[in-house]
C-alpha cells in the first residue's frame, strides 16, 4: 500500500497536483482502526489496560499510521482535519504510554498516586512520538500546537491524561465533520460530572483545569458573563453557562456564584483501580 502510495504521489506532482491533496484522501479520517481500539478496550469512564496490553495489536497499528505517509500532508488538510489529527494523535500516544508502563507501580514513599500517569519519567517532555512527519512529545502537541494554534478552549475537554479527574475519553474518535459537536458533547460531559463540576450552594468548584488554563477560556467564554470580575472568572462562569448543567449554568449566569477548584486525582482511569 506504501509503493502504491508513492508512486501515485510522483504521478500526480508531475501532472501539476499537489501531493498533499493525495495524502488528504489516502488518510483515514475516519480513524476506523481507532475507533476498533476504543470498542474494544474503552469501559466509560475508565479503560482496560490490562486488555488493551494483552491485546495492543490494533494501538500500535494507529500508533504507526499516524506517521504513515498518508499522514505526511498534514499541513495542507482543512483546520478541522489538523485539529482531529492532533487531539487523537495526543489520545492515542497517551494510551500507548501507559499500555508500554503497565501495570504502574511506584514506591511506597511517593506522594502522588502510585499507578498515576505522572510516575513515568518525562512522559509529557521527554517521551517523543512520530506523527505527520515531526516528532514530537504530548506537551508539544497540547501546548506548541493545538492550544495556540487553534485557540480553541474546548480542547482541554477533549485531551485525555488518563487520569481519574480528567474528561473521559471519547468514546468515538474526533473527526473533521463532526468536531465541533464533539467538542461541545465533550464539555457537557465533563461538566455535568463530578470531576469537572460540583455545585455547592453558591459555590462553584470546578476542575483544576480551569485553573491551569482558564486564560484559554477567556476569549470564547468571559463575554457569556459581563461586569467587573476578573476575565478568568467571568470565562469560567461563561464556561459552565455554555456547557453547564441548567442549576448550575442559571447560578454562573447571575454573575453571584464564588468560584473554587477542587483537587485533582490523578490516579490512573483504569477499570482495575
Amino acid at each position: 500500500m506504501i509503493t502504491v502510495v508513492r508512486h501515485l504521489a510522483v504521478v500526480l506532482a508531475l501532472t501539476g497536483v499537489a501531493a498533499g491533496a493525495l495524502f488528504a484522501q489516502a488518510f483515514d479520517h475516519d480513524y476506523a482502526a481507532y475507533a476498533a481500539v476504543l470498542s474494544g478496550h474503552l469501559r466509560p469512564p475508565r479503560i482496560d489496560y490490562a486488555s488493551l496490553k494483552k491485546d495492543r495489536t490494533g494501538l500500535d497499528e494507529v500508533v504507526t499510521a499516524l506517521d504513515g505517509p498518508a499522514s505526511h500532508g498534514e499541513s495542507s488538510w482543512a483546520r478541522e482535519q489538523q485539529m482531529a489529527f492532533w487531539i487523537n494523535a495526543y489520545n492515542v500516544f497517551t494510551l500507548r504510554v501507559i499500555v508500554d508502563h503497565y501495570p504502574i507501580r511506584s514506591s511506597w514513599f511517593t506522594l502522588q498516586p502510585r499507578n498515576s500517569i505522572r510516575q513515568i519519567d518525562g512522559v509529557w517532555t521527554e517521551i517523543t512520538w512520530l506523527a505527520a512527519g515531526r516528532r514530537v512529545t504530548l506537551d508539544d502537541i497540547e501546548h506548541k500546537i493545538l492550544r495556540p494554534t487553534y485557540s480553541d478552549a474546548r480542547v482541554h475537554f477533549a485531551l485525555n491524561c488518563a487520569s481519574a479527574s480528567c474528561p473521559s475519553l471519547a468514546a468515538e474518535p474526533y473527526r473533521a465533520a463532526t468536531l465541533d459537536a464533539q467538542l461541545d458533547a465533550a464539555a457537557r460531559a465533563y461538566l455535568s460530572s463530578g470531576e469537572g463540576l460540583q455545585v455547592d450552594g453558591d459555590t462553584l468548584r470546578v476542575s483544576s483545569i480551569f485553573d491551569w488554563y482558564g486564560d484559554d477560556f477567556i476569549a470564547q467564554y468571559a463575554p457569556l458573563v459581563p461586569g467587573s470580575r476578573p476575565a478568568k472568572e467571568r470565562a469560567i462562569l461563561g464556561a459552565i453557562v455554555r456547557h453547564g448543567p441548567p442549576a448550575a449554568a442559571a447560578k454562573a449566569r447571575g454573575g453571584l456564584a464564588r468560584v473554587r477548584f477542587l483537587a485533582y486525582d490523578w490516579s490512573l482511569n483504569d477499570t482495575g483501580r
